[in-house]
């Protein structure tokens, strides 16, 4: 089913393309980043730590900033929605346990360790986003009293304002 059949809204519609499209954005450059580091881990340990230390910076610049902005918008909106109080309440459980992750990631004591704790990011980061992107966004989308395009323009504008714009990952930046 498409995001035009889901929402009744175009711009509803758009926004849960957009969002969509936003969660695969961020689901493929993790899995990028986490690729190297597997492939690094045991043959180029300081190849490794570069790649651990980039991938830190990838969730710190982008996931978390975005899960905190979805905690912040999208979820009080969707608590207000019948029956949807114990998915937004395990949403925002996937959210700590991705802080989590990130924090094992960055604490590692070796690359193998790291690589370890990066494909546990990256399997869990993958469900949830699946749960995000399948079950939360189009619960909003066919609310009638939400508009699913306003809250993605404020969550958007929550990354935006979280993420540096200068530096060198610059073009890297959630927009």
């Amino acid at each position: 089913m498409s995001a035009v059949t889901l929402a009744p809204a175009p711009e509803d519609a758009a926004a849960l393309e957009a969002a969509g499209a936003h969660h695969a954005r961020l689901a493929g450059e993790l899995t990028g980043r986490v690729t190297m580091l597997l492939a690094a881990a045991e043959r180029d340990p300081e190849a490794a730590e570069r790649i651990r230390a980039g991938l830190v910076a990838l969730c710190e610049r982008e996931i978390l900033p975005h899960t905190a902005a979805e905690e912040a918008v999208l979820h009080p909106a969707a608590r207000r929605l019948p029956g949807s109080r114990l998915l937004i309440e395990s949403m925002a459980a996937d959210h700590s346990c991705l802080t989590a992750l990130v924090d094992a990631l960055r604490t590692a004591p070796t690359p193998v360790d790291a690589a370890a704790d990066a494909r546990a990011l990256h399997v869990f980061f993958e469900e949830h986003v699946a749960r995000e992107t399948g079950l939360v966004l189009p619960l909003l989308a066919l609310a009638p009293d939400i508009r699913l395009a306003t809250l993605w323009r404020e969550v958007r504008d929550r990354c935006a304002r979280h993420t540096p714009v200068d530096g060198p990952d610059q073009d890297r930046a959630v927009r």
